[in-house]
């Protein structure tokens, strides 16, 4: 009888958790990724390349005491991802103060801008 309440509770949080993933791809499709499934995958992976270049930029902080450029953070072997994921690209300003990477649309599209920068969030524009 426990097995029983235990499988049909493990059933109801798969639910539920499906149910959430179902509302997140879908919030992330219509910030400006279109229904497509393939642009979707697109802007996901752009965010998580913007995510891996801040804490690329955090971690050559804690050993440089400064901000590096895409260059820098390439040839320190810090970061892997590449200059682009079509049809963004990318880009980092530096400050003494901080940074600012940029994934930018090369073509008509929503958002034409993704960004990140020291507070670590990620904002967009459309």
């Amino acid at each position: 009888m426990g097995r029983a309440f235990g499988l049909i509770g493990t059933m109801i949080v798969m639910a539920v958790g499906m149910y959430l993933y179902s509302i997140q791809v879908k919030g992330v499709s219509s910030a400006g990724a279109g229904d497509s499934s393939t642009g979707t995958a697109n802007i996901v992976g752009v965010k998580n390349d913007l995510i891996g270049s801040a804490n690329a930029e955090r971690g050559y902080f804690a050993t440089q005491q400064k901000y590096a450029s895409l260059d820098e953070l390439s040839s320190g072997n810090y970061i892997t991802i590449p200059r682009q994921r079509p049809p963004y690209m990318y880009d980092v300003d530096i400050t003494p103060s901080g940074f600012h990477a940029t994934a930018t649309r090369d073509s008509a599209g929503a958002p034409a801008q993704l960004w990140i920068d020291e507070t670590m969030e990620i904002k967009s524009s459309n």
